[in-house]
């Protein structure tokens, strides 16, 4: 026996409401790391990043 489950007009535009909240913050946090990462803070962090990492390969 398959139970159906109804959905009143109310639940229509939920998940639409979810899907633009999740997108908005996604925008927002690609808006931050761009600019974080375009900066001067962003080379720093990439250039500390590649040289943890070829240290602990043991080759730089």
């Amino acid at each position: 026996m398959k139970h159906q489950i109804r959905r009143t007009g109310q639940e229509r535009g939920i998940t639409t409401a979810e899907y633009a909240v999740g997108t908005a913050a996604g925008a927002g946090l690609a808006g931050l790391l761009y600019t974080l990462l375009s900066g001067g803070f962003g080379d720093q962090l990439l250039r500390s990043l590649f040289d943890h990492v070829l240290g602990l390969l043991g080759i730089g």
